[in-house]
C-alpha cells in the first residue's frame, strides 16, 4: 500500500446504525449535524462523512433538501473534504442511497463493495425505552436483513458518480469486498488511488481481531500494490485500538459518532471532536503527523472543494 506520510483522520458524524436513544449527543438536527462537522475537523479532521436524519425524529433520511441545509455551511466553514454516504438508511432503494451524492456531486462519496448480512438489532439492548417508535423495529428488523450493494448496483453508483468527477471511500466489511473492488479495477470502472475503508466489528461482516486487519492488509497489497491507501474504522470499543493500529501499519484512520457513542470505557463522547482530539493526540504521541485537508486531497487526487455542486 501507499505508506501515509500524514494520517488521514475521517470522520463520520452521525451515520444510520446508532439512534437517538442511544446518546443525547448523536447529531440529528442538519444545524447538529454541520455543527459536529466543523468542530471534527478544527480538532483535526481533514474529511468528514455525512448522512442526514430527519430533524423531528431522527430517523436516517437521504433527502437531498436535508443535506442542502448543512453542507453548504460546512464547505463556507472548513476545507474539509466533504464525503456523503451512498450507504443511506437501512432498507432504502439504490435511487434513494444515490440521490444526495448525485445532486451534491461531492469531492468523495462512499460506496459499500458487497451485499452481505448486516446484524444492529443489538445496539440497542441496554435501551428500557425508546424516544420515538421508530427506532426498535428498525433495529430489530436486522436480524433478518441483507445490506444489499450487488454488482449491478455498484456499477450503476460508481459510474454515475464517476462521471461527476467524485472518487471513493470503498467500505470493506470482509476480504471478498476487496476482490470487488479489484473487479471494478480490472475493468477499468474505477482508478486509482483507491481508498480503502476496510471495516471490523459489524456482526455479519469481518470480525475485530488484529489478525484480520493484518490479513486484509496482505490481501490488498497483493491486489492493489501501492495503488491503494489503506483507512480503518471499527465498531464501538474496538475503534480506538483498531485504528491507531491502521496508522502504525502506515494507514489512516475514521472516527466518529457513527461508529462509536463512546470516548473510552463506560465514557460516552459528547461530541465527534472529542473522538478526533484524541486519536490526534493518540497519533501525535507516536510522532505521526496529521493530513491537512489540502493534503489528503494531494493523496487522493480529489477534484477539488470548489468542483461540487454545493
Amino acid at each position: 500500500m501507499r505508506q501515509s506520510k500524514k494520517v488521514i483522520i475521517t470522520c463520520a458524524v452521525t451515520g444510520s446504525i446508532h439512534t437517538p436513544s442511544m446518546s443525547q449527543y448523536l447529531p440529528v438536527t442538519p444545524n447538529e449535524i454541520a455543527q459536529g462537522a466543523i468542530e471534527a475537523v478544527r480538532a483535526g479532521a481533514a474529511m468528514v462523512h455525512l448522512h442526514a436524519r430527519d430533524p423531528a425524529t431522527g430517523q436516517p433520511k437521504q433527502d437531498p433538501k436535508l443535506f442542502a441545509q448543512f453542507l453548504p455551511v460546512i464547505k463556507e466553514q472548513t476545507d474539509a473534504i466533504i464525503n456523503i454516504t451512498t450507504g443511506g438508511g437501512l432498507g432504502m432503494t439504490l435511487e434513494e442511497r444515490l440521490a444526495p451524492a448525485v445532486w451534491a456531486e461531492p469531492e468523495v462519496a462512499s460506496m459499500n463493495m458487497g451485499s452481505f448480512n448486516f446484524n444492529i438489532s443489538g445496539a440497542g439492548a441496554k435501551i428500557d425505552a425508546f424516544k420515538y417508535d421508530w427506532e426498535a423495529p428498525y433495529l430489530e428488523m436486522t436480524k433478518g436483513f441483507i445490506l444489499s450493494n450487488t454488482f449491478a448496483q455498484i456499477e450503476q453508483g460508481v459510474g454515475q458518480l464517476s462521471a461527476l468527477g467524485t472518487r471513493f471511500e470503498f467500505e470493506c466489511y470482509d476480504v471478498g469486498h476487496l476482490y470487488n473492488v479489484a473487479h471494478f479495477a480490472d475493468r477499468g470502472l474505477i482508478k486509482p488511488p483507491f481508498f480503502l475503508q476496510c471495516i471490523f466489528g459489524i456482526l455479519g461482516g469481518i470480525g475485530a481481531h488484529q489478525e484480520n486487519l493484518l490479513h486484509m492488509r496482505a490481501i490488498a497489497d497483493k491486489l492493489f500494490g501501492d495503488d491503494y491507501y489503506l483507512s480503518v474504522l471499527a465498531a464501538g470499543k474496538h475503534q480506538m485500538p483498531f485504528v491507531t493500529m491502521s496508522a502504525l501499519l502506515g494507514g489512516n484512520v475514521r472516527v466518529g459518532l457513527e461508529d462509536s457513542l463512546y470516548l473510552g470505557k463506560g465514557q460516552m463522547a459528547r461530541s465527534n471532536a472529542e473522538q478526533v482530539t484524541k486519536i490526534r493526540s493518540i497519533l501525535e504521541e507516536l510522532s505521526l503527523e496529521i493530513a491537512t485537508p489540502e493534503e489528503a486531497r494531494a493523496m487522493l487526487q480529489t477534484k477539488g472543494k470548489d468542483n461540487v455542486a454545493f
